[in-house]
């Protein structure tokens, strides 16, 4: 009788474990609020220049999981919004490299949406100068002024057929942001 309970009482447990788990992360910026997919795992950020930062799943097909970054700095940052978008575009071989870029929102503010696919250069940190070039990879950026008078920045990278499987998502949780 008592494992009986005792089993009752484990499955009520992880019940509600996996409840909590299939919510997701809720995460502030800018003054606003969105939760992510529940399949997004936030991790430590790499480096203190991140906010924040996710592991997203990998897409069948591609070696490695895929990245999410948030960034933030005061005033207006570190450039304007062209001299953003041209460094992370730089951040790819120009040969075979597409992009294209549009405005967007992040809750109710104006937003530029930056598509990059190509072959990455990866660096080992950012100021590197050294690269090992990554092929079949694509980047989602978006930058952002908030009401607080800082210039966020979102960074979703990975495989193109990683970052295609969570671009919905990514798009929905940019938008859900109140």
């Amino acid at each position: 009788m008592r494992s009986l309970v005792l089993a009752g009482v484990m499955m009520v447990a992880c019940s509600v474990s996996a409840r909590a788990e299939d919510k997701g992360t809720l995460v502030e910026l800018a003054g606003m609020k969105s939760v992510t997919p529940a399949e997004w795992k936030e991790e430590k950020p790499s480096n203190s220049m991140r906010l924040t930062q996710f592991r997203l799943p990998k897409a069948e097909g591609d070696a490695a999981d895929g990245e999410l970054a948030f960034f933030s700095f005061p005033g207006k940052g570190s450039g304007t919004t062209k001299q953003n978008l041209d460094r992370q575009l730089a951040k790819f071989a120009e040969e075979g490299r597409a992009e294209k870029s549009e405005k967007a929102k992040v809750g109710d503010l104006e937003a530029t949406y930056q598509d990059v696919t190509g072959s990455f250069k990866k660096k080992a940190f950012p100021m590197a100068t050294d690269f090992t070039l990554v092929k079949d990879q694509r980047q989602l950026y978006v930058i952002f002024e908030g009401k607080d008078d800082k210039v966020y920045y979102a960074t979703l990278l990975g495989g193109k057929a990683t970052v295609e499987k969570h671009k919905k998502g990514f798009e929905e949780f940019l938008k859900n942001f109140k």
